[in-house]
């Protein structure tokens, strides 16, 4: 298939212009701050049901807001006028074997953009994996692999996501903990289980949530997303081009890696190839300053990594890579552009006058244009940077594990954070701040070590999401006003799930180092949850955590799939959603904050992504995304 490049770019827009589509970034309204983002089709959802089969469709981000759409079964019109209202429907006649198109309305003229789906006999699909070979252990026992993070791309650039997926080996490692580790490999899957590509990280990448930190964007532009994370010598791409030295083998004698060269690539996402290396930074620096630069001489601070994707000028996406949280915290921004990587800024807390930097990070970060100049900020935990790299603020409050960026409180302009602190001093253990001013609006002091917080709109009877922590901390509205002493027992992660405004609760039933997924719903007239579903034959990441492999708007309308491995990962097992709804909103993944926490969602300690609008109960009709596409060149003739 013919991909789109930039000299058809134009092409593309007009026609899209012409018809209504979008406006051309260079005619639109601050069209300087007009942000590219991907390319996406309807992702066509239908799945069987005891009351027929669920069809459900994207709203793209791209469409005008008074697009409808006809539905077919088979050839046959389902709707007698077209669907203005949520892209979703329940085909009571439909059948296991039935096939479903859906075409878009404008004008009351049907488009050529139909897009078909076959009919799934159960509410998942299984993403068939090429799991890697049992390794051996230096004292000779065995270590297995089991399919932890994932993010999605649209790695081809025609329209569809592909899976990108790490392999944890079994002796993984927090940094905390000494040993040796397996390797670690990051594949790429087509949703048919169709394996792309495989990169092997070799013996000097050490394997634990801490170090592998892999972003999957496009990050030139070209309608295609690349790969990128930290190498050393060893890695070896799916062409079987080793980077560096083959032969090297840094690993001290605790398995910790504090020698050595250290590198950032970008992967081609389609073959999983090396694009470019370069040296990592910042280096580890020497082993004799290491405690005086980190704060220990092990390997515990100095090998924490992040990563994330910004739109730093507020037009294309720049990739992210940071080091070091709990003392030294530094910020490397770049741009891949037309094959060549540069550097555009670095912030570093050792620098004089950055001192207040120094241990505000937290083990996840978050993206957004907090302070509405149409340039991202990064969010950093306690701290956060401006789209140039120059501090923005810092709270003081220090580390935390847990953090939520988005439209919290509608009540008050602009986007809050509510995060949790590690530091039994801290002011606040749980805090809830202005995102673009780090001022903060209320908080609660804990004296404790207060490692998990949560953010969603659980309850209709008050504006705003609500919010809850461990460490005694109660349940509270968005203004502060507690609400009870009693929680929901899930405080991992939110998912938008049923008909309803209201985010419902992902998390896993823990046993041992995972569980079993399960969503459940807050009951909030009797304080307790209510399970709508539990994933059988799944497990969780990422031991109490209890992470999905991912979670996002993948398919069908812009409630959320949930990715889980089975039991013994053979395949990754997306869940989709059955309820209909009669809300409309816009593809998600269109949305520039919550696109952007999806690539990040698999960073460190994940976290569940927020978009840049409040979504829930009493909110407004969202805006619509300010952006334009690169797509295949078959497109323009759809658009007929």
């Amino acid at each position: 298939m013919v991909k789109k490049a930039w000299r058809t770019a134009g092409v593309f827009l007009l026609c899209m212009a012409l018809l209504g589509y979008m406006t051309p970034p260079q005619a639109a309204a601050g069209a300087e701050q007009t942000r590219q983002m991907e390319y996406l089709k309807r992702g066509v959802v239908a799945v069987k049901t005891a009351d027929g089969v669920f069809v459900s469709w994207r709203f793209l981000g791209t469409d005008p807001k008074d697009t409808a759409f006809n539905v077919y079964r088979n050839g046959v019109k389902l709707n007698e006028a077209p669907m203005t209202g949520g892209t979703n429907l329940l085909d009571e006649a439909g059948a296991n074997d039935s096939t479903y198109t859906v075409c878009p309305v404008l004008n009351g003229k049907e488009k050529k953009q139909c897009e078909d789906a076959q009919v799934w006999d159960m509410n998942y699909l299984d993403v068939p994996l090429v799991k890697p070979a049992d390794g051996t252990n230096p004292d000779g026992t065995v270590y297995t692999y089991s399919a932890n993070d994932a993010s999605v791309g649209d790695l081809d650039g025609d329209g569809e996501y592909e899976i990108v997926l790490k392999w944890d080996p079994s002796n993984s490692k927090d940094n905390a903990h000494n040993g040796i580790t397996g390797e670690v490999f990051v594949d790429a899957y087509e949703l048919d289980g169709t394996q792309l590509w495989r990169i092997g990280l070799g013996r000097n990448i050490r394997a634990g949530a801490h170090y592998t930190q892999f972003m999957v964007y496009d990050l030139d532009g070209d309608g295609k997303a690349e790969v990128a994370m930290k190498t050393a010598d060893g890695t070896t791409d799916a062409s079987g081009n080793v980077i560096g030295d083959p032969d090297a083998d840094y690993r001290n004698p605790w398995g910790r890696i504090l020698d050595g060269p250290e590198y950032l690539t970008i992967f081609d996402g389609q073959t999983g190839t090396e694009l470019v290396t370069t040296e990592y930074d910042p280096p580890r620096g020497p082993l004799s300053e290491m405690k005086q630069v980190w704060g220990d001489d092990y390997g515990n601070r100095v090998d924490r990594f992040l990563a994330t994707i910004a739109y730093l000028d507020g037009k294309r996406p720049s990739l992210v890579m940071a080091r070091g949280y709990y003392t030294r915290t530094v910020l490397v921004a770049y741009n891949w552009r037309d094959g060549e990587l540069t550097k555009l800024w670095k912030f570093d807390s050792a620098e004089p006058g950055l001192e207040g930097y120094s241990g505000q990070g937290n083990h996840n970060l978050s993206v957004a244009d907090v302070d509405e100049d149409g340039k991202d900020e990064i969010i950093y935990g306690a701290m956060a940077l401006d789209h140039n790299g120059k501090g923005l603020y810092t709270t003081g409050l220090g580390h935390g594990d847990a953090m939520h960026l988005g439209d919290l409180d509608p009540a008050r302009p602009g986007l809050e954070v509510f995060q949790v602190h590690e530091p039994r001093s801290s002011l606040y253990g749980a805090e809830f701040r202005d995102a673009d001013t780090g001022e903060a609006i209320w908080g609660v002091f804990t004296g404790r070590d207060t490692g998990r917080g949560m953010s969603a709109d659980i309850d209709p009877r008050y504006l705003g999401e609500e919010v809850w922590a461990s460490a005694g901390v109660g349940l509270y509205t968005s203004n502060g006003t507690k609400l009870s002493d009693t929680t929901p027992s899930s405080i991992n992660f939110g998912i938008w799930w049923d008909g309803d405004l209201l985010r419902e609760l992902l998390d896993h039933n823990w046993s041992g180092s995972s569980g079993i997924g399960k969503i459940d719903k807050w009951d909030y007239e009797n304080q307790t949850t209510v399970n709508l579903l539990t994933a059988t034959g799944t497990l969780s990441n990422n031991w109490t955590k209890g992470n999905p492999s991912l979670q996002a708007d993948l398919l069908g309308d812009w409630r959320e799939e949930a990715i889980w491995r089975t039991e013994d990962s053979s395949a990754l097992r997306i869940y989709t959603t059955t309820a209909p709804t009669d809300y409309r909103i816009y593809t998600l993944m269109h949305d520039p904050v919550y696109r952007l926490g999806i690539a990040w969602q698999n960073v460190a300690y994940n976290q569940p992504p927020h978009p840049s609008f409040y979504l829930g109960e009493g909110m407004e009709t969202p805006p619509k995304p300010d952006l334009y596409v690169i797509a295949p060149a078959e497109a323009e003739d759809e658009l007929e």
